[in-house]
């Protein structure tokens, strides 16, 4: 089975693992919006990544699971509302393409892995501990979405026989 995790966001990522072997891991693609420089998804380029995963597998092999996040104390109406454009793209592109979508709260897959209360970069750690060979591909601070992503796949992998799902 594939298993697509998805950190969403305009910084988030997107990892894909089979077997709980990372097959690849992208930075989720934006683009240009407007006159000052203000970045979106370019939903067009997630369609194609996304068909190119999935070009070759019967539907029923792939998953996707995509953090469910909501709005954080302190944070702006605008950058709100790009972030839930962003979350309802992924959505509708799933849906576009008949991939099965689970979504996982931070917290239930954090606490996973232990990683409640601890700094943001940890998922980094942890990630790498899983996946020593790709360390190179998360050597970056800013890599710390690409953790996530890959978490957030190997939790369902974990876990979706258990009641997380249902």
């Amino acid at each position: 089975m594939i298993i697509i995790g998805i950190d969403p966001g305009l910084n988030g990522a997107i990892a894909v693992l089979e077997n709980n072997k990372v097959l690849n891991i992208f930075d989720v693609p934006v683009m240009p919006e407007g006159k000052k420089n203000k970045r979106q998804i370019n939903s067009a380029q997630l369609v194609k990544m996304l068909e190119e995963i999935i070009k070759d597998l019967d539907k029923n092999e792939v998953t996707v699971v995509v953090e469910n996040v909501s709005a954080m104390p302190g944070q702006g109406v605008t950058s709100m509302f790009n972030f839930g454009q962003t979350f309802g793209a992924i959505k509708g592109i799933c849906a576009a393409l008949s991939l099965p979508i689970f979504f996982v709260r931070p917290a239930k897959w954090k606490k996973h892995f232990d990683l409640i209360n601890s700094s943001k970069d940890s998922s980094r750690t942890k990630a790498i501990e899983l996946y020593p060979t790709i360390s190179d591909k998360l050597s970056k601070k800013k890599d710390v979405n690409k953790s996530d992503a890959i978490l957030i796949a190997r939790f369902y992998s974990e876990t979706r026989l258990r009641d997380d799902f249902k």
